[in-house]
Formats: structure tokens, C-alpha cells, sequence
């Protein structure tokens, strides 16, 4: 497994100090921002050259671009991040009176119309009219050891991470301190995720090693039985995922797209911040799926 030390980073323009570490604490009033006593500011072109050297995102090749997809008309000194740049938290940043918004889900994928009409149209217009800059890391925010929506992931569900494997290294896996019922196991995932995840598969069996990879990775779930996997636990599932489960037997939890992908956005966030002497919050635009 790759090394989950918290790197250094070089910190922003207006900061007096040569390096500081990524999780640098910052006052945080009780609206869960994080406010500097002295906020400084940051420009587009510069964050997205800092934050793709902590991402590594030239090692990725990926379904959209990564870093700076649309450059708004100011400096940044208060940035909101959220999981998809959808039109309501793109309303909410700008309420907040946001300079930046970062997404884990940005826009230009591949395959998609290019053409900026009809509610990606209005989507644009509603960005640009702001004046905010829009960052979007997809695959190399997932896959970070420290700040990615996996190690997130995992901490948040309490699982001491053996390893990773499967494609980029994006199956990570854990063993746990007892075999656990899948009921039980679902109980924790849904107190921990305030969502209560679909279990299908062999139900009945005692699980003892647990994958996970957040989002659309039901497909994975191949990758987590040839590491050894009980039981994988990813966002979405599709037709498919169940009749593999079962003939696998193993478990598969699809807890939610959008409940697996809030943590790496908010602590890639908090990183901004503390190494920038910017202000952060998060706003979260509940999503079922």
C-alpha cells in the first residue's frame, strides 16, 4: 500500500512561512467554515498548480478534466466545496459569497455533448454571473492516501486499511477485529453514512475481510473478491451486481453515490485552507442515490 503520511506542501502567495502541513488548524466558528483570523487570498491558476502537485493528477488518466475547469473574474479567499457542481450548490456557494467552488463530480466528461445549452447552459451562465472558479479532481482525489474519498471513507466506518489493488490501486481493503454479521455491518455503515445501504448477496455469511471504493464502483466488485473480500462496499449497484454477489458468494453493500463521496471534497478543502490561509465550508445538497 501506497504511504498515507500527510505531505507538505509549499504554501500560498501571502503566507509568511516557506512550508506548512496540509492539515494546519484554522479557527472554525460554528457554522463548520473554516475562518483565518487574518484570510489572505489566492489566485485560480495558482491553487490548481498546488493542488494537482498534492494529487499527482498528471498520473491519471480520467473521464474529465482535472483542476481548474473554469476560471472565475477574482481573487480566492473564500472557497465552498460540495460533491457535484450541480446548479443548487452553485446557488449556495454563491450565497456564502464564494470566490471558488471545489467538486469531486466537475463537468466535461467524456462522451457527453459539448454543446453548453439547456440546464448545462444554465449551469455556465449561473457560474460565470457569479464570478467563481470552478476545481473538480475526480480519480486523483479518490485514490489519495491521505485526502482521498477512500482513506475518508474508511475512517469514517473505522476500518484499519490493510491495502489497496484492482485497477489504480482503487480497492482498498481492511480485516476486521471479529467476523460481523452482514446485518451488523449494515447497522454500522448506516450509522456512520446517516443512510441505510442496500445489502444483497450472501447475507447469511459471517464477514471478516471488508473492500470498499466509493461512487459507481460496483463493478469492482471482482477486484474485491481476488483480494479476498467478504463482503465490498461501494455507492452505487446496478442489474448486474446482485446475480455476482450471489454466485460469488460474497456481500455487497451499495451505500449511496453521493454518502460515499462527501469526505475527500471537504478534506481536500480544509487542506486549501490551512495551507492558503483561506476561508473553507462545505455545503452538502442531499442526493439519494
Amino acid at each position: 500500500m501506497k504511504s498515507t503520511a500527510s505531505p507538505t506542501v509549499t504554501v500560498c502567495a501571502n503566507d509568511n512561512q516557506s512550508e506548512r502541513s496540509m492539515g494546519r488548524t484554522t479557527k472554525r466558528p460554528a457554522d463548520g467554515s473554516t475562518r483565518p483570523a487574518e484570510p489572505r487570498q489566492v489566485g485560480a491558476g495558482e491553487l490548481a498548480e498546488r493542488v494537482g502537485r498534492w494529487l499527482e493528477v498528471e498520473r491519471f488518466a480520467d473521464y474529465c478534466p482535472n483542476g481548474l475547469q473554469v476560471e472565475g473574474a477574482r481573487p480566492i479567499r473564500r472557497l465552498v466545496s460540495g460533491v457535484t457542481a450541480s446548479l443548487a450548490l452553485i446557488d449556495a456557494a454563491a450565497e456564502a459569497g464564494a470566490d471558488a467552488l471545489l467538486v469531486h463530480h466537475g463537468w466535461f466528461w467524456k462522451g457527453e455533448d459539448a454543446c453548453l445549452v439547456g440546464l448545462r447552459g444554465e449551469r455556465v451562465r449561473r457560474l460565470m454571473a457569479s464570478g467563481m472558479s470552478l476545481f473538480a479532481y475526480h480519480l486523483p482525489l479518490d485514490a489519495h492516501p491521505e485526502l482521498g474519498n477512500n482513506a475518508r471513507l474508511g475512517r469514517v466506518l473505522g476500518l484499519a486499511v490493510a491495502g489497496t489493488g484492482g485497477e489504480r490501486d482503487l480497492v482498498w481493503h481492511a480485516r476486521l477485529d471479529r467476523p460481523t454479521a452482514a446485518a451488523a455491518l449494515g447497522r454500522r455503515i448506516a450509522r456512520r453514512l446517516g443512510r441505510r445501504p442496500l445489502a444483497v448477496g450472501a447475507l447469511d455469511r459471517p464477514i471478516e475481510r471488508v473492500a470498499w471504493c466509493t461512487g459507481a464502483a460496483q463493478d469492482y466488485l471482482e477486484d474485491a473478491i481476488a483480494l479476498g473480500a467478504d463482503a465490498f462496499i461501494s455507492g452505487e449497484i446496478s442489474e448486474r451486481t446482485t446475480h455476482v454477489a450471489r454466485e460469488a458468494g460474497v456481500v455487497y453493500f451499495a451505500a449511496g453515490h453521493h454518502a460515499t463521496e462527501r469526505y475527500g471534497v471537504q478534506a481536500l478543502g480544509e487542506a486549501i485552507a490551512g495551507a492558503c490561509g483561506i476561508e473553507h465550508r462545505y455545503i452538502d445538497v442531499p442526493n439519494p442515490v
